[in-house]
């Protein structure tokens, strides 16, 4: 069951002892259940904004730390800076050293072992080397797993902590890269059904955790840039990639559930990108590739070059000999015609 049905049934005042009952994860198949329709909506379900993040500076007497979990808000502080600078030395071409800082924590915290698994997943579409491919998705499941251990596991609570919601998000954002990697892997019929099914979950869940950002009930937490960065990610993603599939498939997918707004999903993307958060980065990534390649494969003709140069210098002041940032300013070039460079 999905865990805002579990918030929504937590909500109400009148429901009796007996008839709560243990909420169930996200399943990693086909029927995960949402009730919202559309994800940039701006009309709000009454019994959502209701919603009240469990945090230590709450007036409830709420405990610092997660008994759930065994992670307070320091922990998550102190696992995002860690994991950022983990990602700073892998932008600074230290790729060893990058690993090597993540490894030791990540079969314990979230942000270590998906940042690991992101990290060996970049690698894996750089190369497109099967063995990495393969040693990436291994990875990024045991990740899931890890943030699967540290999602809302029961409906008694009254809201979500601030690690929880963050566990949510991480848990959205590998299923989205496992099923890229699916993708990847094995280009047949049962790869695309099951890399559908992790994109679908994943959509469910980000839609979930964008009207979570919407509702008048929601307070931020110590480390809120990080949660609602990944929330942009998520949402500006699904947006724009879906916007940009042919009218046929984007009707199929319409009736399914999915439905996708290129202006929004771009400025999702653009928000999150300029924040200096853990997933700035990632949103910066996805508009270079939609301005220097996807506008250009799928034959739209949208791509903007300046924006793209505007996205990519502060990156190259930042990282002058970044491998990443010198491959997109090579393609810049070339879209431009400067052959000889």
């Amino acid at each position: 069951m999905s865990f805002i049905n579990n918030w929504r049934r937590s909500s109400k005042k009148n429901v009796s002892k007996k008839d709560a009952m243990q909420a169930q994860d996200i399943p990693d198949g086909p029927d995960s259940p949402s009730r919202l329709s559309v994800i940039n909506s701006p009309e709000l379900d009454p019994i959502i904004t209701d919603f009240r993040l469990e945090l230590p500076g709450n007036n409830d007497g709420l405990e610092t730390t997660n008994p759930s979990n065994g992670c307070s808000r320091s922990d998550l502080s102190l696992a995002l800076e860690d994991c950022m600078t983990a990602l700073d030395l892998f932008l600074r071409n230290h790729f060893e050293e990058a690993q090597a800082q993540l490894r030791c924590r990540t079969k314990e915290s979230m942000y270590h072992a998906l940042t690991y698994a992101t990290i060996l997943e970049m690698q894996a579409m750089m190369t497109f080397d099967p063995q990495h491919i393969l040693a990436a998705g291994n990875t990024m499941k045991e990740a899931q797993a890890i943030c699967q251990r540290q999602r809302k596991k029961s409906s008694f609570s009254k809201g979500f902590t601030e690690e929880e919601l963050h566990a949510e998000v991480c848990y959205a954002e590998c299923l989205l890269q496992r099923a890229a990697l699916t993708f990847l892997q094995d280009e047949n019929m049962i790869s695309f059904i099951k890399g559908g099914i992790k994109v679908r979950n994943s959509y469910q869940t980000y839609k979930e955790l964008h009207t979570v950002l919407q509702s008048s009930g929601y307070t931020h937490g110590d480390n809120h840039g990080h949660f609602e960065g990944g929330v942009k990610l998520g949402v500006g993603a699904f947006n724009l990639m879906i916007s940009m599939l042919p009218t046929r498939t984007l009707k199929l997918l319409e009736f399914v559930g999915f439905s996708g707004n290129k202006e929004f999903g771009l400025q999702q993307l653009l928000e999150g990108s300029v924040e200096s958060t853990f997933r700035s980065f990632l949103c910066n990534m996805l508009l270079l590739c939609y301005h220097t390649f996807m506008s250009f494969i799928l034959g739209t003709g949208e791509g903007d070059v300046e924006d793209a140069e505007k996205l990519l210098q502060p990156y190259l002041k930042k990282y002058p000999k970044g491998s990443i940032f010198l491959f997109f300013a090579g393609r810049i070039e070339e879209i431009k015609g400067n052959w000889m460079l």
